[in-house]
């Protein structure tokens, strides 16, 4: 009787280190959760794209969430004149000749790791779209565009608020 009393209350015992375990575990899974939804949050709204050449703003781009969950992100306004009127006349399909100020050039994205990922990016220069990957680094948002899923071979740019 004595070994089973004993066995029991071992068992109660490392029952509720176990507890104590599941706990803290699922606490510091919640506090990692909220990092990266905040992450999120901030990667969302309005930023200026710049030039690569030149380092000119070119354009604001807002990037939300849509009403599939996914993330988009289109271009809002035109900031120099001589692209006021651009088409995308490099583009297939329903974006063919449409005009590059309101074009969604993020599509389908999802949120993973405090990062947007899995969707694809539309140049509308060229009218290709790339797998893309969006993150903050520095208070900036670094957009990587690449023609492989993994994002080896392809080039990032900066956007700013």
């Amino acid at each position: 009787i004595f070994f089973c009393t004993f066995g029991f209350f071992f068992f109660l015992f490392h029952l509720q280190k176990l507890e104590n375990m599941k706990k803290w575990f699922l606490i510091s899974i919640a506090v990692v959760s909220l990092g990266a939804n905040a992450q999120i949050k901030a990667i969302l709204g309005d930023w200026r794209t710049v030039d690569d050449k030149t380092g000119e703003k070119r354009s604001i781009v807002t990037i939300y969430k849509g009403s599939d969950g996914l993330y988009y992100g289109k271009i809002s306004k035109m900031l120099m004149y001589t692209d006021l009127d651009l088409k995308c006349d490099q583009c297939k399909g329903e974006d063919y000749n449409a005009p590059i100020e309101g074009l969604v050039i993020i599509r389908g994205m999802k949120a993973e790791d405090g990062q947007l990922v899995g969707g694809k990016v539309l140049d509308p220069e060229s009218g290709k779209f790339y797998y893309g990957k969006i993150y903050l680094k520095d208070g900036k948002l670094v957009l990587r565009g690449s023609l492989d899923k993994r994002g080896f071979l392809g080039r990032n740019q900066t956007w700013i608020r």
